[in-house]
């Protein structure tokens, strides 16, 4: 009777449960020994079964791969526990708070204030919102990674290290596109910075750590592998690309780190897919090489400065790609090209594809932009580009959006029906940072506080103000001068990804519809 490797394995582990008490030391090296000859044992059944195979019928396979036991105490025994001794230290917990002052949502509006005044609805109620995270060392000196959403707004920040110390932290740059934020802490420190890795060089299989501060219980690792790479989920951040892991992942690892077998940093933990808001396998880290373009930015002490091309992009779908007789979908195809830009000048134009950039495949429109932006301002890129059905490839320098008008950027005061909205005169420059598209002209809100009289009246960020009241709106300085006029009655007429939408507002009365 042939005994299988499988078999004598279980075997082996069912006498070893049995014998898990403790026993005298010649009986332990006993047990010892036999392990060891039933492992060698198996090792060699195991061999006996895969020839077996081999020598059977023609409808099996001769290049199928079986599953192999562990052939000694060391390899039952391997473990994470290096790596995590390496790089634990390295990642803290990040507490953010401020003070919110809560209004009425009558508060400002000229009907009520003519009855009541403008304090008769109580004075205003202060109260603390805080937001808990996680956080990568990147320098001996103190400077952390995490994610804008952890700190975003917030006034306070502290982080608490591995060994239990607390500092006060200063923000040094948020970046809302890419969800990332650079922080330092105050003082003296002398740290462990993590070793960042290639994020393009990780393949999906490869297996992955996650580690972070998960519900504020303290510091957890979980581990996984790399499901996907490049995928899209769009409402994190504007770029829709994202390492995808199963390594658990669950509110409070946003800003800490994914590493690789190596230790190195690959990824920063942002967000989880769920719809109960825990963990159901599906998590999402933003690439290593982001991070690098926004550690640089933070160096210089200004915002991030992304590559305008000059050009509108659309993710090439299966019938455009049917359409422009591409045997597949993929890429992203030119929609629009700005007269004088860096795209003309090269020759692109509409129905032109991007296939790849220096090398690296574009699969989508989300991948160009952040193909883009890890090159960096200064650069010259390769572009391999599908035009008219045949293939080229292109150099561009790669510059900085211009400024076309002052922007003129202004927050709109108390007094005014939009008090809240934050606006900018549109150029490239202002439509990049506020993720429209660059030829548009014209005034956009570029933010809107939060139960503020803009939001009230349905005003968005991203929303370009084409009329108050029926009067066209060029400047900013004419949407303040308007919007100061004490009325009951508005209407606002803004245009919002390609659509017309009108707000009007009378008293208490309000509605909106699409134009």
């Amino acid at each position: 009777m042939r005994i299988s490797a499988k078999s004598l394995f279980a075997f082996a582990i069912i006498v070893l449960t049995a014998f898990a008490q403790p026993v005298a030391a010649a009986e332990s090296g006993l047990l010892k020994g036999t392990l060891d000859r039933l492992l060698s044992a198996g090792k060699d059944m195991s061999g006996d079964a895969s020839e077996a195979k081999d020598t059977g019928t023609d409808k099996q396979t001769t290049n199928q791969t079986t599953a192999q036991v562990p052939t000694s105490r060391e390899q039952i025994q391997l473990s994470y526990a290096p790596i995590v001794k390496r790089v634990a230290g390295s990642v803290v917990n990040v507490y953010a708070a401020r003070e919110v002052v809560q209004r009425s949502p009558f508060a400002g509006d000229p009907f009520f204030e003519r009855f009541f005044g403008p304090n008769g609805f109580g004075l205003p109620q202060r109260r603390k919102q805080q937001s808990l995270g996680s956080g990568v060392v990147v320098s001996r000196d103190g400077v952390i990674l995490t994610n804008n959403h952890v700190v975003d707004k917030m006034d306070e920040v502290k982080v608490a290290l591995s060994d239990g110390r607390e500092f006060e932290c200063k923000i040094l740059l948020r970046d809302k596109k890419s969800d990332l934020a650079v922080l330092k802490i105050n003082g003296k420190v002398n740290l462990q910075p993590i070793e960042i890795g290639d994020s393009d060089q990780v393949q999906v299989g490869d297996l992955v750590l996650a580690i972070g501060n998960p519900f504020g219980v303290g510091q957890t690792v979980t581990s996984g592998i790399v499901s996907a790479v490049s995928r899209s989920l769009r409402g994190i951040n504007d770029y829709g690309y994202f390492i995808q892991t199963d390594a658990a992942i669950n509110p409070g690892n946003s800003g800490g780190a994914l590493v690789d077998m190596n230790g190195r940093l690959i990824g920063i933990n942002s967000a989880i897919y769920s719809r109960t808001g825990s963990y159901i396998g599906l998590g999402y880290a933003i690439p290593s090489n982001m991070t690098q373009v926004i550690l640089r930015s933070a160096k210089t002490g200004k915002p991030v400065v992304r590559p305008w091309l000059g050009a509108d992009f659309q993710t090439v779908s299966s019938d455009i790609a049917e359409s422009i007789g591409m045997d597949h979908p993929g890429g992203a195809i030119i929609t629009s090209v700005v007269k004088k830009g860096p795209a003309e000048e090269v020759g692109l134009k509409a129905g032109d594809v991007v296939l790849a950039i220096n090398g690296q495949p574009v699969a989508n429109a989300d991948n160009l932009g952040y193909r883009l932006d890890t090159a960096g301002v200064g650069t010259d890129a390769e572009f391999k580009v599908l035009s008219q059905g045949r293939e080229k490839t292109v150099d561009i320098a790669l510059a900085a959006p211009p400024e076309t008008v002052p922007r003129e950027a202004i927050e709109l005061p108390r007094d005014s029906i939009l008090a809240g909205a934050s606006i900018a005169n549109l150029s490239p420059a202002v439509a990049m940072e506020a993720g429209i598209s660059t030829d548009k002209t014209g005034v956009v809100v570029t933010d809107v506080a939060r139960n503020s009289s803009a939001a009230a009246n349905g005003i968005r960020p991203g929303d370009i103000l084409r009329e108050v009241n029926g009067v066209e709106m060029d400047r900013t300085k004419d949407v303040d001068k308007i919007t100061r006029q004490r009325q009951r009655a508005w209407q606002f007429v803004v245009e919002r990804s390609g659509r017309m939408f009108v707000f009007e507002r009378n008293g208490g009365f309000f509605r909106q519809y699409v134009q």
